[in-house]
Formats: structure tokens, C-alpha cells, sequence
């Protein structure tokens, strides 16, 4: 059976846990540590993945700057997005190998363990083909009708990974109380056409902090990956 270590980081700005993943990563490559998962709540930053057009950052750069809005370029897939306070931001560093060598697959795991988080609130997130992401029905909340029937989605989770080796860096963030007016900075991951939530947004009665949410997400990805986890911590490896 798979085993992983969970790490709390606590609050954070994003560059040294951004450095801290690479690491963790290399080492991860050489076997000189297990798979862990990071679990963070990061000072807000907007990042700009691979794929990221300049013009999705929609605020002047002097603007972030004078809000205290970190800029930061990274290898993920994907376009621009947002990490804040309220929100959960998980990073794995798993090995996919031997049985798990699928992106796809992976990207999926990763939208379940967010839709389990829901869950636990009541309300129902799935996959979208055509949008990386957990998305909610805004007209149907508490159950995810599947993306043929939503009639008003908008993305409760936010996904951008990068894969070396078969080992897994960066991850997902799930919007909990995150203000969603800093969202109007950017074009979210350079979706004009969908809002995106939050689980306060949605009505939520009491949202747990964001550590309670990680240690609840520890116990999900023990589901979704067939895993079994360590003690959590909060001392990286």
C-alpha cells in the first residue's frame, strides 16, 4: 500500500514553498524521501504558468505591488492564477510509478479529493472536459449534474501541475473564504466565460479554517490514492 507524509506549512508567502516543492521533488526523484503532501495557505500572490498570456493579468503590475500582490513566474501548466488567505493550496510530491503513470488520471484525483471536500459541506463538485478545475452548478449546488447538464458553472478549484520523472509538483487551491474580488485581477487560469466561488460564496454555514480544511484533505487523499498517511506534520522532510 502507498504512504505519504503530510506537512502543514501553516500561512506563507508562495516563492520559498515554490522552492521548497523543487527541492522536495529532486530529492523525491532520488528516493531520498517519501511522497508528501504539502498542505499551505499562501499570502497572496498571482502566478503565471507556462501557458500564461501577460495580458490575463488584468491589474497594473504597480497596483499588485502597492495591495502587496506578489508576481511570480512558474513552470506549472497553465495560465495565470490566484493564491490567498482562505484559500487551501495541497502539493503533492508523489511518485505516479509503478501503477499511476497517467496525467490524466492524476489531474482527475486531484478533482475528486477537492469534490470529497465539498462534499463534506454539502455541496457537489465535479470535472469539466474542455476546464481543468472543480466546478460547481451555481443553479444546482449541492450536486454536480456532470458538465452536460450545468447550467451555471463557476470553479471552486483551481489545478496546475508539472510532472518529472513521474513525480508530481505544484497542485490545487480551493477557494473557502477567499475574497473573490481579487479574482478581478486576473482572467482566472484565461476563463473569461465562467465566475469563479467559493465555499462562503456558497452559503456554507461555518467554513472551517483552512488548517481544518488541510487535516480534513489528508483523509481524502488517503481515498483517492489508495494511500496510507503519516502522522501529519510540520517539518518538511
Amino acid at each position: 500500500m502507498r504512504s505519504f507524509l503530510p506537512v502543514w506549512l501553516g500561512r506563507r508567502p508562495y516563492e520559498p514553498v515554490h522552492a521548497l516543492q523543487k527541492t522536495l521533488q529532486e530529492r523525491r526523484i532520488a528516493g531520498e524521501i517519501p511522497d508528501t503532501l504539502l498542505l499551505v495557505e499562501h499570502d497572496a500572490v498571482v502566478t503565471l504558468g507556462r501557458g500564461a498570456h501577460a495580458s490575463n493579468v488584468v491589474a497594473p503590475k504597480a497596483f499588485l505591488e502597492a495591495r502587496g500582490i506578489a508576481v511570480v513566474e512558474t513552470e506549472r501548466g497553465g495560465d495565470v492564477t490566484y493564491h490567498g488567505p482562505g484559500q487551501l493550496v495541497a502539493y503533492p510530491i508523489f511518485s505516479l510509478e509503478p501503477d499511476r503513470c497517467d496525467v490524466r488520471r492524476y489531474v482527475k484525483d486531484l478533482v475528486r479529493v477537492m469534490g470529497l471536500l465539498c462534499a463534506d459541506h454539502g455541496l457537489g463538485a465535479g470535472g469539466r472536459d474542455k476546464y481543468i478545475g472543480a466546478w460547481i452548478d451555481l443553479d444546482a449546488p449541492h450536486e454536480w449534474p456532470g458538465d452536460a447538464h450545468a447550467t451555471h458553472p463557476a470553479k471552486v478549484g483551481a489545478i496546475g501541475v508539472k510532472i518529472s520523472r513521474w513525480v508530481t509538483l505544484h497542485g490545487f487551491a480551493l477557494n473557502a473564504t477567499t475574497r473573490l474580488a481579487d479574482f478581478d485581477l486576473i482572467v482566472p487560469c484565461g476563463i473569461k466565460e465562467y465566475p469563479v466561488t467559493s465555499l462562503e460564496s456558497l452559503g456554507v454555514q461555518g467554513v472551517p479554517s483552512v488548517e481544518q480544511l488541510a487535516r480534513r484533505a489528508v483523509t481524502h487523499f488517503e481515498t483517492v490514492f489508495a494511500a496510507q498517511a503519516m502522522p501529519l506534520t510540520e517539518t518538511p522532510p
